[in-house]
């Protein structure tokens, strides 16, 4: 499942988001640590699994489940819109447009629902075209790998949306310039690229998380965003995720989750 390997990808990048360690080994670090945690990333991929499973509109589901969770690190803007009595979106390109549309993805089993039903969960909040993009580029992504599509075909199709010479030296560039000129962004623009980038040139899902944890980013919203595409490509993240859902998620969760 695409949002398994979401959330997991969340949980493995949390301890990082703010405090990466300058001479941290990605390539043999712990994925998992007792300093990890899902973060909002989680919460809203599953308050979007909810809307779309009991067909309830995404404003009052995020709403809802979102509020049970106060602090689990949302952006600014977006915590005010969490709160508000006339919640309005804010034309934010932020990336959590992306993070939270895995489940999107993977459900519908046509790429024009996928297209329609990310745009949806957007525009709620993150309405800028940019954030908009961002949402509907990842669940296209999640729907091109659980249908087959090459690795390459998927990549192809990212570089259709952002062609590099509009979003410029980011969008095509490989891992090894990545981790040499690469800083924490969160931006759409940015993001969705670079965690594309992340499983263009992993080999299993486990070496896509390395991939992330090897650059100065926002590690648990990019192993968010890329996750749910590694999963559904490779069919497994290769770990025990029974096990590590149970220690991190809490029983509310993991009922949305299993539903």
């Amino acid at each position: 499942m695409a949002i398994i390997g979401a959330i997991l990808g969340d949980i493995a990048g949390s301890r990082f988001e703010y405090d990466r360690p300058e001479d941290l080994d990605w390539k043999n670090c712990e994925l998992f640590t007792d300093d990890c945690a899902f973060t909002d990333d989680t919460v809203m991929s599953l308050a979007v699994k909810y809307a779309v499973d009991n067909h309830i509109d995404f404003t009052v589901t995020l709403q809802e489940i979102g509020r049970c969770f106060p602090y689990c690190g949302y952006g600014r803007n977006f915590i005010k819109w969490l709160f508000s009595e006339n919640p309005q979106p804010y034309h934010s390109f932020g990336n959590g447009s992306a993070m939270r549309v895995s489940y999107i993805g993977e459900y519908f089993d046509d790429v024009d629902d996928v297209r329609k039903y990310a745009e949806m969960s957007a525009e709620i909040s993150h309405n800028h075209p940019e954030g908009i993009k961002g949402a509907v580029t990842t669940a296209v992504c999640v729907w091109m790998a659980k249908h087959g599509k090459t690795k390459q075909e998927i990549y192809d199709y990212l570089l259709s949306q952002y062609p590099a010479d509009t979003y410029g030296f980011i969008v095509n560039k490989d891992m090894d310039y990545l981790r040499e000129h690469y800083s924490w962004d969160i931006r759409c623009t940015t993001s969705v690229p670079v965690a594309l980038r992340c499983f263009y040139e992993s080999d299993s899902y486990e070496s896509f998380l390395r991939n992330v944890f090897s650059l100065d980013c926002d590690t648990d919203t990019i192993c968010a965003i890329g996750g749910g595409i590694a999963e559904e490509f490779y069919k497994t993240t290769g770990l025990p995720e029974e096990q590590l859902l149970k220690k991190y998620l809490d029983d509310g969760l993991l009922k949305i989750l299993y539903a």
